[in-house]
């Protein structure tokens, strides 16, 4: 299959290319930018890689005839191009039109709930869409998904990310090469401000962000994390109901969830921009850094909470229980998650991988947690990062503990 990588020169764009290329059934890979100088550039490093050709191609997503004339001649879609709130349904939208397969990385709620939308008109037109095949969401879904198998009845679910307590990688995508806010800050700065989605009480509500929420998971960890946007409370409460709570969290030291805090409070007094908010992020002013000093103080921190899982509480054979999965305790899941570049960027490329052999190509508008095998992909991700298995955990590199409550 001919596949176009929209954004494939960025971080996680370039990284899904190269696992792509490597991948039985891609014919043809072509690396669109609206910089084809970069494309270029990719093309040029992976020339060879899996023995796949690969061409570069100059498309701005915002020319609609443009974007439709590179998506007629692909079979699938890998879209990488970002903030999705701002992108996502116009890429989905040309997608559909034009019979093209879809997969995306989007980390925004508002467009994965238009996206989702979409549904009968993907349909109609034969196309399977994946939104959200990255790591949070992507990777969490999924292990939400092997969470809740564990029980009988689903009371609260929660997936967690690392912000900057694991060495994430995060401060790398706050700029572009050129110096401007990346896309992938702008994308924090509209999750940390407004109101986000959450479940409480069984149904999806809306609440302001960077609220806390303190865990206790088996193994004997817990801490307090904090609430973002994010579309994992979306899709995980349209495909598993839970009757409690569900939210995303970040797993985030106090000083930096009280810094975000200052910059949610002058967005939504219109004092900054999304953009602005992500360049004062990347280079924090001495004032902002001031108040965010104060508010660390009343903050409480991760504690020994993983840097990256999913937890649900239920019950199971009549017992409450609590379930925590998380990529197994070993050298490679830390580098994994310590590079989010990698792992945003093989998980998009293993959804490909699904969608080829027909694992994942059913109709429609797909969360991963309904349109991914979540074993035969933990499975495949252990392969693409050898130090992963062994540890904790199972073959998979995925570890499951179960703790009774009470």
């Amino acid at each position: 299959m001919r596949i176009l990588a929209l954004g494939g020169p960025g971080a996680m764009g370039a990284v899904a290319v190269r696992v792509a290329a490597g991948l039985p059934g891609v014919t043809e890979i072509v690396v669109a930018d609206r910089n084809l100088d970069a494309a270029r550039a990719l093309v040029r490093r992976l020339a060879g890689t899996g023995g796949t050709p690969m061409r570069a191609l100059t498309v701005d997503v915002t020319d609609d005839a443009a974007l439709r004339a590179a998506l007629d001649g692909a079979d699938v879609v890998l879209n990488t191009v970002g903030p999705y709130y701002r992108f996502g349904m116009t890429v989905l939208r040309a997608a559909i039109a034009t019979g093209t397969h879809y997969l995306d990385i989007c980390d925004d709620w508002e467009p994965t709930l238009r996206m989702l939308d979409l549904d009968g008109e993907a349909r109609a037109a034969g196309v399977c869409a994946v939104v959200g095949m990255g790591a949070s969401p992507g990777v969490s879904n999924l292990l939400a998904a092997r969470a809740v198998r564990r029980l009988d009845h689903l009371q609260d679910l929660y997936t967690a990310w690392p912000v900057d307590v694991s060495g994430s990688g995060d401060d790398e995508q706050l700029s572009d090469p050129d110096g401007r806010p990346g896309a992938a800050a702008v994308h924090w700065m509209e999750q940390i401000s407004g109101d986000v989605a959450v479940v409480s009480g069984g149904r999806l509500v809306h609440r302001r962000p960077l609220l806390p929420v303190t865990l206790a998971v088996p193994t004997g960890r817990s801490g307090t994390a904090y609430t973002v946007g994010h579309p994992e409370p979306v899709t995980l409460h349209r495909s598993f109901r839970p009757a409690g709570e569900a939210a995303s969290l970040m797993v985030v030291t106090p000083g930096t969830v009280a810094y975000l805090d200052v910059l949610r409070r002058d967005i939504d007094a219109g004092r900054l921009t999304n953009e602005t908010a992500a360049a004062d992020l990347a280079k924090p002013s001495p004032l902002r850094t001031l108040r965010a000093t104060a508010g660390a103080v009343a903050r409480k921190g991760p504690g020994s909470l993983p840097p990256f899982f999913a937890a649900a509480t239920g019950s199971r054979h009549g017992r409450p229980v609590t379930v925590l999965a998380r990529l197994a305790d070993t050298p490679g899941a830390s580098a994994l998650i310590d590079d989010m570049a990698e792992a945003t960027g093989i998980p998009l490329a293993l959804g490909l991988a699904q969608l080829l052999d027909g694992t994942a190509r059913r109709p429609g508008v797909h969360p991963p947690e309904t349109a991914i095998d979540a074993e035969r992909f933990f499975l495949d991700l252990a392969r693409h990062v050898p130090a992963l298995p062994g540890g904790a955990g199972p073959l998979d590199g995925v570890a499951i503990d179960v703790t009774p409550i009470g």
